[in-house]
């Protein structure tokens, strides 16, 4: 079967994505895994597939490069809501999109060029789990705050998060948590501005996370770090996502890269 694929990205954090109404996969696991590699494949985070069930407008169902299967991705959403848009599949400007952590709305923004250039999207509630936890990683103490947005997560506050490493301690901090986690390594730069780097369960270190910037926020928020709305700078970009009492909205880009066909 020729496979018709959307390369995007939302703040180089890029997936493959594919309208699953068109083409049906049968092992998507396999596939993300295939196509994800940078080397002998499309090159990828993961792979997105896009369906249309009865419970919202569309559904998204993604798979990490490791072909681990993901609840939610903030930037796949964003990156979701111009893909229907831009390729025609909807005149909404408002959308609902269902996840495996619920349904999520989106909110599109038209460019000049009528294609959309940004989307917020509504994350839903989110959950301090702990407010502080102490692990061992690498021989060396970490503290973090353990954050649900769909997704699990532990943030780290600590000097300097641009030049650190998240490979290094990153891998033994996901493994600590049962299922794994992701981990933010973060430091508050301004008032209002947080720099973030990411560990991704399942991907590894990746240029943004739009659940890695929600969770980042709302610890900041919860330990009197910051203030709504914060800004999150990642190597890819920045976010900017504000808490609205117990639930997190996010707004940023998304783009399109190139479009493409293989062979599966």
């Amino acid at each position: 079967m020729k496979l018709e694929f959307t390369k995007m990205e939302g703040l180089g954090n890029d997936y493959i994505y594919v309208d699953a109404s068109r083409f049906h996969i049968p092992d998507p696991a396999e596939l993300s895994r295939r196509l994800s590699d940078r080397h002998f494949g499309v090159g990828a985070d993961g792979l997105v597939l896009i369906g249309r069930p009865e419970s919202a407008d569309f559904s998204m169902q993604m798979f990490n490069a490791d072909g681990s299967e993901g609840a939610m991705c903030g930037n796949a959403a964003r990156c979701i809501g111009k893909y229907v848009w831009d390729k025609g599949l909807t005149s909404k400007r408002s959308l609902s999109l269902a996840t495996r952590s619920g349904i999520k709305h989106l909110s599109l923004h038209i460019g000049e060029d009528g294609l959309v250039d940004s989307v917020t999207v509504g994350m839903g509630s989110y959950r301090i789990v702990e407010l502080q936890r102490e692990l061992q990683a690498g021989g060396k103490p970490f503290r973090g705050t353990v954050v649900d947005v769909g997704n699990p997560h532990f943030v780290v506050f600590c000097d300097g998060a641009g030049a650190i490493n998240p490979a290094i301690a990153g891998p033994e901090i996901e493994k600590s948590f049962p299922g794994g986690i992701n981990v933010e390594f973060a430091s508050v730069e301004e008032p209002g501005r947080i720099r973030m780097r990411v560990w991704e369960r399942g991907s590894g270190v990746t240029l943004a996370c739009g659940t890695g910037a929600c969770a980042t926020a709302a610890a900041a928020v919860a330990l009197g770090l910051c203030t709504s709305p914060c800004r999150i700078e990642m190597d890819g970009g920045e976010l900017e996502i504000v808490c609205e009492g117990e639930s997190l909205l996010m707004n940023g880009p998304a783009r399109t890269v190139f479009e493409g066909v293989v062979e599966i």
